[in-house]
């Protein structure tokens, strides 16, 4: 079934406030949005979409070029699990791999050495307006991810810098994803359905074919609407709110047109125990390591990853299924 289906939207603007119940006022609408379907629409005085110009510009001329200077920068020669995903590197599930290509800019780490495979400086192209626009935007972003996580705060009742110090030097990831042009594809995935492994994402699309699963069981349609990003629920929250948010499987469909999509993934710093914040007899959710748990599914994803567990030089430990959250009210069999 592909009705068309409106989230909720929800103006942040007045998390930018001073003001205690202004930002209130935000907290209970992102609340309401998040419980009731996962999925929404942001806007805010905070964005400014001259970023998003310039990051689609380079995005376009890096993913222009052939595949050999692609893959000079191939995502399997970094240190911190960034760089040129190549066209049938990830696959969510079966056999069947995603009909896109993509960039991956991880947390440009640039402190001391630390153990964590995600942590670390990024692999950037030659190209230094690429990693200008792109730096400018990532930071761009974080910042106001770092709003909406003390809104989370406040709506899990817990204190507004409660993940203040759980975000420094989090691993969260900005994918450049480019779906190639081609006519002779109708409504196969361009990835596969699946939730996402973080605590929220900020999604930036150029063009339609984002779905999302209702609570009915249902693949429905989520239109662009201009000067907004969409955001949706990912793993972590689920265990943080202890089920109150769930995350939302979603899938791309290949539409015949070019399309572009930005996905911010916002997560918490490597060490931090995801588990959740208020305690409760009611615990559904064991604990886990966040930056282990990302690395851990992030693995199940990648070929070059899978070829490094199958070799026996990584051994994952604590590893859950790939789509083992968001089950609870969604049907498994939907199609």
């Amino acid at each position: 079934m592909h009705e068309q289906y409106v989230l909720p939207l929800v103006d942040i603007s007045k998390l930018q406030s001073p003001h205690l119940p202004d930002r209130l006022e935000v907290v209970t609408a992102l609340d309401q949005a998040c419980k009731e379907v996962g999925f929404l629409y942001l806007k805010g005085d905070q964005f400014n979409f001259d970023y998003v110009k310039a990051l689609i510009e380079v995005t376009r001329s890096y993913f222009d070029q052939d595949l050999d200077t692609k893959m000079q920068h191939y995502i399997g020669k970094s240190k911190n699990h960034s760089g040129y995903v190549p066209i049938g590197e990830e696959q969510f599930a079966g056999n069947s791999y995603d009909l896109k290509e993509a960039y991956d800019v991880n947390y440009d780490y640039q402190g001391p050495e630390t153990d964590c495979p995600l942590l670390g400086p990024t692999l950037w192209p030659e190209d230094p307006n690429f990693q200008a626009a792109v730096s400018q935007y990532y930071g761009h972003l974080r910042g106001i991810s770092q709003q909406i996580f003390a809104a989370f705060a406040l709506a899990l009742g817990v204190k507004e810098d409660f993940f203040a110090d759980k975000i420094t030097n989090a691993p969260s990831q900005l994918r450049l994803i480019h779906y190639p042009y081609n006519p002779e594809i109708q409504d196969a995935e361009g990835i596969g359905a699946h939730t996402d492994y973080e605590c929220f994402t900020l999604l930036l699309p150029t063009a339609p074919g984002l779905q999302v699963l209702n609570k009915a069981g249902e693949w429905v349609d989520i239109p662009l609407i201009e000067n907004t990003l969409v955001m949706n629920i990912g793993d972590m929250m689920e265990i943080l709110s202890n089920g109150k948010y769930l995350a939302t499987r979603h899938r791309v469909k290949k539409v015949s047109e070019e399309r572009y999509s930005f996905p911010l993934f916002c997560a918490c710093n490597y060490d931090t125990v995801i588990e959740p914040v208020i305690p409760t007899e009611d615990r559904k959710y064991s604990a886990l390591m966040g930056g282990e748990h990302l690395f851990n599914q992030t693995a199940q994803t990648f070929h070059y990853l899978k070829q490094r567990v199958a070799s026996g030089e990584l051994i994952l430990k604590n590893a859950v299924p790939l789509s083992s959250f968001g089950l609870e009210e969604q049907a498994e069999t939907a199609s």
